[in-house]
């Protein structure tokens, strides 16, 4: 016990006495989350929170150009332009504005669109009013050598998924202009059928069966969006964490060299004590960095204009999430001060390490991008665990169970981690 206490003691002047390396544990990671959360806010905003400038040349000037127009408007996605400084856009201006970079997209209607599909359209009509006994009575033209075609123009610079999504979006809205067309043919083929339909003949639709998002897990209780703040504040926080290992390792290496370490073995107890007082220490160090940084995440954020942090509906599992990471971390700091001889080589390989582990783990980037063999290695990192973690409690609103798995696995390493670093220590004293 009088090990355990003189640890603590220890480790609690040491920390006092350099206070730009406290500084360090708390500022840097604090500026650390607030900088990646800003850059990344445009990436993790959803497509509805973001309008798009679109240039649009009609050189149709029938229904389909006015239908895109009026839908493209009303989707709320889009800023409609079909004009710049006064003039009519031509399809050759917009295309430069496009190569310069100006825009980022255009698109052309062909001339004589509308004619196409309502031609296509009463075509269709006829052909079922044949199969029904009714004689075609709806024009049809001939049909032209080149099907036309909306012209989607994008900045070359444009990324392919941004293209695809746009490319998506557009292609699932002229479906739905043609259905409608489509259906304004059949209702008034029917209403020629029938003589006695007055204005009020009921109108076809389609939309028989919805779409709507439903909540999913168990015990949801509050509605949470992932972005740029739910992501970057958790997980650069882990990565802050594991970064305990610079002042651990540079402690107990310095404890060797002075000889402090060997005055702590001379007090009656064994090694474990040691390592206990250290471990609850830095475990307690962690817990109050990350949720200094979940602090930030609350009041701070807003105040720059970004979304408030979230922190889910059982807060007694994100404590126990932060201690496993803290206990995974201490014990990754203490190993590295055990293996090592010299500051140099613990301060430069810890640093690298995290640095790598977090990289796999999912900190920077989500697993799920990356290449399938880098995603195996991933799953090993213990911060790969507990951002899963913390996302099943913030995210997913999930309870103790829910992360059971996760914390088994970072408590799991970080035991084996003190059992190596104490049976290395042991073998160095004997």
């Amino acid at each position: 016990m009088l090990r355990l206490i003189a640890t603590i003691r220890k480790e609690w002047l040491l920390l006092l006495r350099d206070r730009a390396g406290l500084a360090l544990l708390f500022a840097m990671p604090l500026v650390l989350i607030t900088v990646m959360a800003l850059i990344q806010d445009a990436p993790f905003k959803d497509y509805q929170e973001i309008k798009f400038d679109i240039l649009t040349v009609d050189n149709d000037q029938g229904r389909l150009g006015r239908y895109i127009r009026e839908g493209l408007r009303e989707s709320g996605q889009f800023n409609v332009i079909d004009s710049v400084a006064g003039q009519p856009l031509s399809e050759a201006t917009a295309q430069r504005y496009i190569m310069e970079g100006q825009y980022k997209i255009s698109i052309v209607i062909p001339k004589g669109s509308t004619a196409e599909i309502v031609s296509n359209a009463n075509k269709i009509v006829n052909d079922i009013s044949k199969r029904m006994g009714m004689p075609g009575a709806l024009p049809v033209k001939s049909i032209a050598a080149d099907s036309l075609a909306v012209q989607l123009h994008f900045d070359p610079a444009a990324k392919k998924a941004f293209k695809s999504a746009i490319h998506q979006a557009l292609d699932n809205f002229l479906t739905q202009v043609q259905t409608d067309l489509l259906l304004e043919r059949i209702q008034l083929q029917l209403r020629k059928r029938d003589s006695t339909a007055t204005d009020s003949f009921p109108a076809i639709r389609l939309k028989a069966v919805g779409l709507k998002e439903v909540s999913t897990g168990k015990g949801k209780q509050i509605d949470v969006i992932s972005n740029s703040v739910q992501h970057n504040v958790p997980a650069w926080s882990i990565f802050a964490m594991f970064f305990i290992v610079i002042p651990i390792a540079g402690n107990m290496i310095r404890e060797r060299e002075d000889g402090s370490l060997v005055r702590m073995k001379l007090i009656p107890g064994n090694y474990g004590s040691v390592l206990a007082g250290k471990l609850f220490f830095f475990v307690g160090i962690c817990i109050a960095q990350f949720y200094a940084m979940m602090l930030v995440g609350l009041f701070g954020m807003p105040l720059l204009g970004l979304p408030k942090l979230q922190l889910g509906v059982n807060h007694f599992a994100g404590v126990l999430t932060a201690f496993s990471i803290g206990v995974t971390a201490t014990a990754y700091g203490i190993l590295i001060g055990t293996l090592f001889k010299t500051p140099n080589q613990a301060l430069n390989f810890g640093a690298i390490s995290i640095v790598i582990l977090s990289a796999i783990g999912g900190i920077w980037i989500p697993l799920e991008v990356m290449p399938e063999n880098i995603q195996l290695f991933g799953r090993l990192s213990p911060l790969s665990w507990g951002l899963d973690a913390i996302n099943d409690v913030y995210l997913r609103n999930g309870d103790v169970r829910y992360i059971l798995p996760d914390i088994a696995r970072l408590l799991g390493v970080g035991t084996f981690m003190l059992l190596v670093a104490a049976w290395v220590e042991q073998r160095r004293i004997s």
